[in-house]
């Protein structure tokens, strides 16, 4: 018999590791973090989940509260994931333009954001 949605650890995909993540929003942009375009890749392998992302500026004041909410969603969602492995990287620079998705553009727009 089928429980509530959590998910075990070896039925974990990408996909549904992103779905998780569009929970988790920037406590500054009113966007989840995957159509902001934070999150730049994801895998899952045995009982761990591996994010690798960035943050819209290097050495953000709130890098540890997004990164502890990232795991905390990642762990309710999936509670058989023994670890969640964030990797951060600032090689590419984000902006707004470029990383944003189409419909967290319109999202901005409606919200009278200038993107």
């Amino acid at each position: 018999m089928r429980t509530g949605t959590r998910k075990s650890s070896a039925m974990i995909d990408r996909e549904e590791v992103l779905k998780a993540l569009k929970e988790v929003c920037d406590p500054e942009i009113p966007l989840n973090l995957v159509d902001l375009g934070l999150v730049r890749d994801v895998s899952c392998e045995n009982d761990t989940v591996h994010i690798d992302m960035t943050l819209t500026t290097p050495k953000c004041p709130l890098e540890d509260y997004i990164v502890k909410c990232v795991k905390k969603k990642i762990k309710e969602k999936f509670p058989d994931v023994k670890s969640v492995d964030i990797n951060l990287s600032f090689e590419e620079v984000w902006r707004p333009e470029v990383h944003i998705s189409e419909e967290g553009k319109e999202k901005l727009r409606a919200l009278g954001w200038d993107i």
